[in-house]
């Protein structure tokens, strides 16, 4: 079917819903929600026999959802009504949650139900659970919505009747009151549920060191204790504060200055303006600054385990120099392959693009942060003692995906998300030693494919062209039970020594055809242009990126119905394992 995805933005959820409707053979164009005029002509232009809503801020349309079936995906069970459904399924403590998807109408949420799918909630942050289980039961109620829909047979059900165990109920906007922690009387848990239902959006108001600030990246602390409101400790990053019972870590903060817009930065940082009142704090060290950090190391066996969950998948010039000391720290262990696991959320989504616009310098950041992740990925493409594994639960995007492809293997779940490309950053060239490590994956002929792709791949389309060596099904604790599995394999003496041998051999011959070092002075000299040269394109796409500047058109590569003088009308999208093959 020819289908429109109007959705607010291109986010997590969007872009899967799009790859996995792409990949079932439908035609999928996309136009943001910017105003009515604007969604108006993209369905004229388009002409879809179906619309849906992933991603919406704001009511469709009457003009539209009167003349075309809309479909709304809502992150709440079926009768859940109201734009925080996540922040107080989470507030609440809810057991099971869900996502519906329902015909747009009227009145906002209410329409009859087409599809809607349930999963088990955790304590977790609002944006983990989006990432995660909403996004997964949300491809699965659309894909099964776009089934009846294709029928043409199929009358979707009031919520009432649709078979819910239970049934939701209008909820107001949560308001900042309905957020706001009280330090002295609410225990661990009630102060984890309410900085996780404010993570992503809109954050936690509150005040540390004299200063009006929101509380983003809350983890637990298990060990210490304090004055209940009292910062007790720092770690790299972040701040440690007291509750009732326990302690919690707050790794970002956002600065609310009247009449200015600002970043979500590391809480350190943004304490630096009472710097004698956080250097007062307690620094400290081992396993709990390893956790706060998201720089984490475990062994079974003859395997090491990496991981590195860092805030939103962005690595700052810091967290690549520590990485890089935790790899080779990794390195000097008697074990055989070392597992890069990357964060829950993410794998790695390359530069950490608001440290670079929070900097004195956004040119002199960008060039330290694109050279310490080359000093990472030279490490990795070097190791001539291990094999290395790249183990995706996650997604990954731009140099986080090459990152990725400088391991020896490469594994993802099934659900994870590719964007292995620069462009959409203002024309960024890239580096990370992508010049040598993508033409090894998927030929020469291959590679201008996938960089002018500009287009998220799914995990199963990333394996059928060579990005990636395996799609593994499951969930989280499947994809981690398949992972020790598949290492042990690798580990195992007669299959370790040959690969091992194979690879130094690999990696000499491809030093004598061309010195690894000149792939990346090559990228460099594209990179510097980029971020010291005339042209201002990646500078403003990453400050609009950073500062979320609503968008002001959707771009071509997503607009479809905006190329309709360039491509044929009636002729489907092909999908990029066929692009590549042809």
């Amino acid at each position: 079917m020819r289908i429109l995805l109007l959705t607010h933005s291109f986010n997590n959820l969007s872009q899967r819903l799009y790859a996995e409707l792409a990949a079932a053979g439908h035609e999928v164009s996309v136009e943001f929600d910017i105003n009515d005029a604007v969604s108006i002509e993209a369905v004229r232009l388009w002409r879809p026999e179906l619309i849906i809503a992933p991603f919406l801020k704001r009511a469709i349309p009457e003009q539209i959802w009167r003349k075309h079936v809309c479909l709304i995906v809502h992150p709440g069970i079926p009768g859940d009504r109201g734009p925080s459904a996540l922040d107080w399924a989470i507030l609440d403590g809810e057991q099971s949650w869900g996502v519906t998807v329902l015909q747009a109408e009227q009145q906002l949420d209410a329409g009859p139900v087409w599809a809607w799918c349930g999963f088990p909630m955790r304590l977790a942050r609002k944006s983990s659970l989006y990432r995660h289980e909403v996004t997964d039961a949300a491809v699965s109620a659309a894909l099964e919505a776009v089934d009846k829909f294709k029928t043409h047979t199929y009358t979707p059900l009031p919520s009432s009747g649709c078979g819910a165990n239970r049934l939701g109920q209008a909820r107001a906007r949560m308001r900042q009151a309905d957020r706001r922690i009280d330090w002295q009387h609410d225990d661990t848990e009630t102060v984890l549920r309410k900085l996780y239902a404010g993570d992503g959006d809109p954050g936690v108001a509150d005040r540390l060191l004299d200063m009006n600030v929101r509380l983003f990246d809350a983890r637990p602390e298990f060990a210490l204790r304090g004055t209940p409101g009292d910062l007790i400790a720092r770690s790299e990053e972040a701040v440690c504060r007291a509750t009732r019972d326990g302690a919690v870590w707050i790794g970002r903060l956002k600065a609310v200055i009247p009449g200015k817009h600002s970043l979500k930065l590391p809480a350190t940082r943004v304490l630096q303006k009472n710097r004698l009142a956080l250097e007062a704090l307690p620094e400290v060290h081992g396993p709990a600054a390893d956790y706060t950090d998201g720089i984490r190391y475990e062994e079974h066996g003859n395997c090491g385990y990496l991981y590195f969950d860092f805030y939103n998948g962005a690595m700052s010039t810091a967290q690549c120099q520590r990485l890089l000391e935790a790899y080779r720290r990794a390195r000097q262990r008697p074990t055989k392959v070392v597992v890069l696991m990357g964060g829950e959320d993410f794998w790695c989504n390359g530069m950490n693009l608001t440290n670079i616009e929070a900097a004195a310098s956004p040119a002199e950041e960008s060039w330290h942060n694109i050279n310490a992740m080359d000093d990472l990925c030279r490490a990795i493409i070097t190791t001539d003692d291990h094999l290395t594994v790249a183990a995706m639960g996650g997604n990954a995007a731009a140099g986080g995906v090459f990152l990725a492809l400088a391991a020896d293997r490469i594994y993802a779940r099934h659900g994870t998300v590719f964007n292995p490309h620069y462009k959409n950053m203002g024309n960024l060239y890239g580096s990370e030693y992508w010049t040598y490590l993508l033409p090894r994956r998927v030929g020469d002929d291959g590679v201008p494919r996938i960089m002018n792709h500009r287009l998220p791949l799914l995990a199963k389309q990333a394996m059928g062209i060579g990005l990636i060596d395996e799609c593994l099904a499951g969930d989280n604790r499947q994809f981690l039970a398949d992972i020790e599995s598949l290492v042990k394999e690798l580990a195992a003496d007669d299959v370790f020594q040959p690969l091992l041998e194979a690879k130094r051999k690999r990696l000499a011959a491809d030093a004598v055809l061309r010195p690894l070092q000149t792939y990346r002075d090559e990228e460099l000299r594209h990179m510097r242009l980029n971020f010291y040269g005339f042209d201002p394109s990646y500078h403003v796409a990453r400050y609009k990126f950073v500062y979320r500047v609503p968008h002001a058109w959707t771009p071509l590569h997503l607009a479809r119905h905006r190329q309709l003088k360039k491509l044929p009308v009636s002729r489907s999208q092909p999908a990029l394992h066929a692009v590549v093959a042809e």
